[in-house]
């Protein structure tokens, strides 16, 4: 079993919530509740330089697609390559979910 440093009464409260959700459109209304757009902005930008780095696109790339900076490029390959897989995971299940459509 999985022991992450970040537990704590409230990390669970969210996992709770998050896990709670149905919908796409139920997430964006969480969304817009518990975040800043810049927020959204950011982490969808990291889950696209994570998908990017599993596709072995090169650092150049990735900026010139995302607009992030390589420094941001280099703690998403740290967490891809040291972190607790939760890049690897969710990239795997969005990547099976498109593949079931079709």
């Amino acid at each position: 079993m999985f022991s992450s440093r970040l537990k704590s009464e409230q990390a669970d409260n969210l996992a709770r919530a998050i896990l709670a959700l149905n919908t796409e459109e139920d997430c964006y209304k969480l969304f817009e509740d518990l975040f800043t757009i810049r927020e959204i902005q950011d982490l969808g930008q990291r889950l696209e330089v994570a998908r990017l780095l599993q596709a072995q696109s090169t650092y150049t790339e990735i900026v010139e697609k995302t607009g992030v900076s390589t420094a941001t490029i280099g703690r998403v390959n740290r967490a891809l390559n040291y972190g607790a897989g939760g890049y690897q995971l969710v990239l795997s299940k969005i990547a099976e979910q498109q593949s079931d459509k079709g």
